[in-house]
This record gives structure tokens, C-alpha cells and sequence, in this order.
């Protein structure tokens, strides 16, 4: 398998490509923005598509991109002051803002679920997984909120089966295929290459259709700092979303030169492919009410949170609002 060998080598081509990207003079009109993102790796062509072809610049901004493991620490980096956004679960806003925190959400762009459960064939159904073992990640992560409502939606309760948290996407995969655990939570990137005693057992999409898997996330304190910097970044983002969701060979090439993937590998188009068929990116970044209201009411459910937030605590749309007109959306 060449799975480690991509991950490791996704990590360091990304760093490096990150900082030619960002290499040029900056020009007086142009501030730095520092945005954070979970480690990409299949689907790198979509989220750093904004590090390419004068996106950010042209709004007047240098963006700067950091990669994190996971949602728990890039929001612990935003809240330490070490970012001006990151892009992660919402729950995890969920879980600062209800403890006296004041993180908002901006706006949501990849908008249905790319994971799914994977399971070993002697699991054939998910009611199957009954006293077994599941890879997910941190509490109140995205891997583990999934596992928890794709459960209930078949009828297992979480108490049935054991979770364990294992990491990032890679981590998982590996214990599944090492038969560490008998399930996992990971990306479908790992779809087109894994065994042949490795299969999905549920879709995401399907499973939890509401589930929103990555949003745009920043402060209340640096949004009042720099609010008009926000919108610039915003739309920055829309723009390169919408060009990549449109360029389907430079979105595919760009993951291939940031992740050193060998021409032959078939996830990076298998990603892209599967994002677009399931209209899975928005560029508009929208703010579903329903689908972050869903999120929420799980999170109680599962005793996440004591009780619930009024949306408009934990949202900041008027960011996004001005960023459409920015791009003429």
C-alpha cells in the first residue's frame, strides 16, 4: 500500500508548496491573513486552490496556510490568537460558545460528508457492528458524530459498540486494514485503493445528510479587528472554489504536485469526481440553518451540550453577505 507514503509526503509537499506559493513581495495594499486547515491530502487541488493564481491577491491579501491533524487543534490555535480563521467542524463552535467562548461560523463550503463507515467483509450490515470495535477521532470531531448518528439511524446505540479515538484519516485506515479495529470512520480516498476485504458499509451522505463537513470559522474578537479583511478572504474563497469546481484538470493536477501523487493513483480524480456528482462543495459558503440546527440538536442528544444556542450567537453571516457582492454572486 502506498497510503503512509502519500500522507507523509502529502504533509511536506504541501509545506513546501505552501510557502513558494505565498513567497512573493508583498505589496503595500496587501495584509496577511493566517488560515488554518485540517491536513489535506486527496482533495488538495480544492482547498488550496485559493494559495494559486492571485486569488487572495487580488482582494489585497496574502494568505498564509497552516495544516493541523485535526478540528481540536487548529480551533485551539484560533483561539490562541495563532489564526484569524480555520476552516473545521461546526460542532466544535457548538462546544467553545457554550462554555462562555464567542467563535463564529462564516460560512460552510464542503457541504455533504465525504466519510463514510468502512468496515471489514465480516461485517455485512451495519447492525453487524454490534460489540465491535470503531475507529472515529476526538469527541465531539466530525468521524466521531458520524459513527454516533449513523448508528442511531440503524438502530445501534453508541453503548453497543466501542469507539476509539485513532487519530486523523490515515491513522484510521491503517488500523482498520491492519485489523486493529473491525470499522472506521475515514475519507472515501481510500475507496478506489482499498483491499478487497475492505468495503463502505454506510455513506456519510446517506447516513446523515446533514452533517456539514467543513465550515469557515473565526472569532468575535478578530472579526471586530478585521471584519473587511474577512470579507476580502471570503471571497477570495469563493472565487477559487468556483474555479476549481469548473477546472476539473487543474483541480486533479494541483492535488497531484502538492501531494507528489504518482500519475496512476486514482484518488485525486475519484475525489473530485465523487465532490462534484454529489454537488458536495458550494462556493457561496452558505450558512444552512437546518443542517447547523441538526448538528446541534445531536450534540445535545449525545449530552455534548447541556443546552441549546440560538444560531445567531454562533453565526456571523453578514461577513459572507458582503463577500457575495465582492465576487458579483
Amino acid at each position: 500500500m502506498r497510503t503512509a507514503a502519500f500522507e507523509k509526503a502529502a504533509i511536506g509537499a504541501i509545506a513546501v508548496a505552501a510557502i513558494f506559493a505565498f513567497s512573493v513581495p508583498v505589496g503595500a495594499q496587501e495584509k496577511v491573513w493566517k488560515h488554518g486547515l485540517i491536513n489535506a491530502k486527496a482533495d488538495a487541488g480544492i482547498f488550496l486552490m485559493v494559495s494559486t493564481r492571485d486569488f487572495a491577491k487580488k482582494q489585497g491579501l496574502k494568505i498564509e496556510i497552516s495544516q493541523f491533524k485535526d478540528d481540536q487543534l487548529a480551533l485551539k490555535a484560533l483561539i490562541a490568537g495563532e489564526l484569524d480563521s480555520f476552516e473545521g467542524g461546526p460542532q466544535g463552535v457548538f462546544a467553545v460558545d457554550s462554555k462562555g467562548g464567542d467563535v463564529k461560523l462564516l460560512g460552510c463550503h464542503w457541504i455533504v460528508v465525504p466519510h463514510g463507515i468502512y468496515a471489514s467483509d465480516k461485517i455485512a450490515k451495519v447492525e453487524d457492528l454490534k460489540g465491535k470495535q470503531i475507529a472515529v477521532s476526538a469527541p465531539n470531531s466530525m468521524p466521531d458524530m458520524l459513527a454516533r448518528s449513523a448508528l442511531a439511524k440503524f438502530g445501534v446505540a453508541d453503548t453497543d459498540v466501542k469507539l476509539a479515538a485513532v487519530g486523523g484519516d490515515n491513522d484510521r485506515y491503517q488500523a482498520l486494514i491492519g485489523g486493529v479495529v473491525d470499522a472506521a470512520v475515514v475519507s472515501n480516498e481510500y475507496q478506489p485503493v482499498a483491499p478487497k476485504n475492505i468495503h463502505l458499509l454506510v455513506a456519510g451522505r446517506d447516513a446523515v445528510p446533514n452533517f456539514l463537513r467543513v465550515c469557515m470559522v473565526s472569532t468575535a474578537k478578530k472579526l471586530a479587528e478585521r471584519g473587511d479583511d474577512a470579507v476580502k478572504f471570503l471571497a477570495a474563497e469563493m472565487n477559487a472554489l468556483r474555479f476549481a469546481l469548473s477546472h476539473r484538470d487543474e483541480t486533479i493536477a494541483l492535488t497531484r504536485e502538492l501531494t507528489h501523487t504518482k500519475p496512476d493513483d486514482p484518488r485525486p480524480a475519484f475525489v473530485y469526481d465523487d465532490a462534484v456528482q454529489h454537488h458536495a462543495v458550494d462556493p457561496t459558503l452558505p450558512l444552512p440553518a437546518e443542517k447547523i440546527q441538526w448538528i446541534q440538536d445531536q450534540m445535545v442528544k449525545a449530552g455534548r451540550l447541556k443546552a441549546p444556542l440560538d444560531l445567531k450567537t454562533v453565526t456571523a453571516p453578514e461577513y459572507r453577505e458582503k463577500a457575495l457582492q465582492v465576487v458579483g454572486h
